[in-house]
């Protein structure tokens, strides 16, 4: 009886199986497409499509990925990433955890309200915030520099961080906090021996979406820091490579390539604690 009941389940979960499967092979498709392409060479992307080279073994190079990394600077855009991002998501995960921290775990007025006025901020379009922001920094002197871009990407992500971590923090038992205020706990004791540990895995949800936010980012990099090719990161560096090299695919191929590695290296490495933390304060707050 336990054998045909499991057998009916599995045939009714064949449908969800197949659309499952068929949405991934229609991603995986042109990703596929993407990264052959970007280790052909230029007279064999002209003359024959990506699925063909499979039947030419020897229609492959690394010529591109030399050419990308040393004629047309992508090297450089990679350090500016990194420059760029790196600091950008630490300082959004670290205020973002220490103000969701203080809206959830300590009591003062107007609390609701400051809660409600930070998540109300996500909804705000950025665009609109472009204009007032640029005049304000041209007058600081902070355009074209990465000290101005990580101060934007702060700002722009800071009230969805509040608002991710606010919900894990707040579904912590309060006996957590009021047995380590007993025993003599200060609240930063409290806030790093006790809460960091615990919301690891809603920290490292949230390092992910800004990380991949911030490097994919084009609007915010090319208004806040410009084309200049010392600053520009991979997004503004790609951007240009398709308007100076519209026909070279096996280039912008390559250089796309290179955008998306560092990105999905990270999702990989925190993917064990992405649905965690995705999750994180569901049942609570």
């Amino acid at each position: 009886m336990g054998a045909a009941r499991l057998r009916a389940v599995w045939w009714r979960r064949i449908p969800v199986h197949v659309v499952v499967v068929g949405v991934a092979v229609i991603w995986a498709v042109p990703l596929l497409g993407l990264v052959v392409s970007a280790f052909r060479p230029s007279w064999a992307v002209l003359s024959s499509g990506w699925w063909e080279s499979f039947a030419l073994p020897g229609d492959y190079t690394l010529e591109n990925y030399r050419r990308v990394l040393d004629r047309d600077g992508m090297a450089l855009s990679l350090f500016n990433s990194l420059a760029v991002v790196v600091p950008a998501t630490v300082l959004t995960v670290a205020l973002g955890a220490a103000a969701a921290y203080a809206l959830a775990g300590m009591r003062f007025r107007l609390r609701s309200a400051v809660l409600l006025t930070i998540v109300a901020l996500i909804i705000v379009p950025i665009q609109i915030t472009l204009v007032p922001l640029l005049r304000v920094f041209n007058l600081l002197d902070l355009t074209g520099s990465f000290l101005g871009i990580w101060l934007v990407h702060l700002g722009f992500g800071l009230p969805f961080a509040v608002y991710l971590l606010h919900n894990f923090f707040a579904a912590i038992p309060r006996e957590l906090f009021e047995a380590a205020e007993m025993d003599g706990a200060s609240r930063g004791q409290i806030f790093f021996s006790i809460v960091l540990p615990v919301a690891r895995p809603a920290l490292a949800a949230l390092a992910i979406f800004d990380f991949v936010w911030t490097w994919n980012d084009l609007l915010v990099a090319l208004i806040f820091l410009g084309g200049f090719r010392d600053v520009a990161p991979m997004t503004v560096a790609v951007s240009q490579l398709v308007a100076s090299r519209g026909d070279g695919w096996e280039i912008l191929t390559s250089a796309a390539v290179l955008s998306v590695l560092v990105p999905m290296a990270v999702f990989v490495a925190l993917q064990r604690h992405f649905v965690r933390g995705l999750l994180a304060g569901v049942s609570k707050g």
